[in-house]
């Protein structure tokens, strides 16, 4: 069994200070007139967001304020690469039959992301369950180390995370996950559904129903029209697909060039990312410290910003297409979906059922891609109607019902 460390974030001042000194010398790109996020990250934007990371953000405050969670550090041998320290927040509810959950993040997200849902999501009553919760920063991610070896997919990704899930003792689980998170929330129910018992997504990428693997789905789209929030929902893929995917092509095909921008330039690593805490969010009221903590957590991290971006190239470049095997029907584990509108890609409701036997649904009118951040309430109450005492997975987890 591996051991588990305890781990505290301590980035060395000399880092922190080379940092600074990269922003003050920063040359900006000229603008044009009325550009705004038309073209990418504003001007004046960046310009503002520069300074205060140069002069008035302390990294020190924020590190401070993440240690105060719970992180630990484990090897994880993985089969065909190497080994890796991975790192994790591992918060224990007090409630005893607390379920285990991992929350599993994405791109350009981290383990920050379980922030501000994990201290719900411990606490538990006669009304709702409990959880143990779990949030890895995946390999390549955050403070876990990045694979040296080609070909890391998702595949591996989600045997890392259940490796992770067995060594904490938790032999059954249960996940939540969204952007790549989906993928290694599927991976884990498709490779381990002996121990990944149901799982709840923020961003389900079904397929449409076909004739011979979906024929009662496949009669009932042909007849079916899309609801309203479904038509903006393909509006709104429609413009993803089409003015905000380019992030995509470049990180699959060629994450190395890009690579370089990320790790040496910490203002174009806050172009880069900043463009979509905007344009894939609804509207959220970011703060400042919020955008440079999450950014910092790239420009500090174990394997350097770049090293996440390899994902997508893996993704695209899979010779044993497990990818889409995430989109297949997956029997023994129950899935629930949370739906919001400024999501990225929507695609329409019925297609869900298609995934697996889906036990819980739900549609909300404000909130978009980071949901657990956006829209944190949304996450945690769904969550606790799903695997509560009257939910569709109650009691999927062996002895773990959520409550006392």
């Amino acid at each position: 069994m591996p051991q588990i460390n305890p781990y505290k974030i301590a980035i060395p001042q000399e880092k922190v200070d080379r940092l600074k000194q990269k922003l003050a010398l920063v040359d900006f790109p000229t603008e044009l007139e009325g550009a705004e996020w038309e073209y990418g990250t504003p001007l004046a934007e960046m310009k503002r967001l520069t300074e205060h990371w140069h002069k008035s953000f302390d990294w020190k405050t924020a590190e401070a304020k993440l240690n105060e969670l719970a992180h630990f550090s484990t090897d994880i041998s993985v089969d065909n690469f190497e080994t890796l320290n991975i790192h994790f927040v591992h918060q224990k509810s007090e409630v005893k039959g607390a379920i285990p959950l991992l929350f599993a993040h994405g791109w350009p997200g981290s383990f920050y992301e379980v922030v501000k849902i994990l201290p719900e999501l411990v606490q538990g009553s006669n009304d709702f369950p409990a959880f143990h919760v779990v949030a890895p920063s995946l390999p390549s991610f955050g403070f876990s180390e990045g694979t040296k070896k080609k070909g890391f997919t998702i595949r591996q990704h989600s045997e890392v995370c259940h490796k992770l899930m067995l060594a904490l003792g938790y032999d059954q689980y249960v996940t939540q996950g969204g952007d790549i998170g989906w993928s290694v929330t599927r991976g884990l129910a498709y490779l381990y559904p002996e121990s990944c018992k149901a799982t709840h997504t923020n961003f389900p990428l079904p397929t449409a129903p076909t004739f011979k693997q979906h024929p009662v789905l496949y009669l009932e789209h042909q007849q079916s029209t899309l609801s309203e929030m479904e038509e903006r929902g393909a509006t709104r893929t429609k413009w993803f697909l089409d003015d905000g995917f380019g992030y995509n092509v470049e990180q699959s095909t060629k994450p190395q060039t890009i690579g370089y921008s990320m790790t040496d330039s910490p203002v174009g690593l806050l172009a880069w990312i900043l463009e979509k805490l905007h344009d894939w969010t609804d509207s959220y009221p970011w703060t400042d410290d919020e955008i440079l903590t999450w950014i910092s957590i790239y420009a500090f991290s174990t394997a350097g910003p770049a090293a996440s971006q390899r994902i997508y190239y893996y993704m695209k470049h899979d010779k044993d297409k497990f990818g889409e095997k995430l989109s297949e029907y997956i029997p023994d584990v129950k899935l629930g979906v949370s739906k919001f509108p400024e999501e990225i890609v929507q695609r329409p409701k019925l297609w869900n059922r298609t995934l697996g036997p889906l036990v819980f649904e739900s549609e909300y009118t404000t909130g978009g891609h980071f949901a657990a951040w956006e829209r944190p309430d949304a996450i945690v109450q769904d969550l606790r109607t799903m695997f509560g005492k009257e939910g569709g997975a109650y009691g999927v987890v062996k002895g773990k019902t959520g409550f006392e």
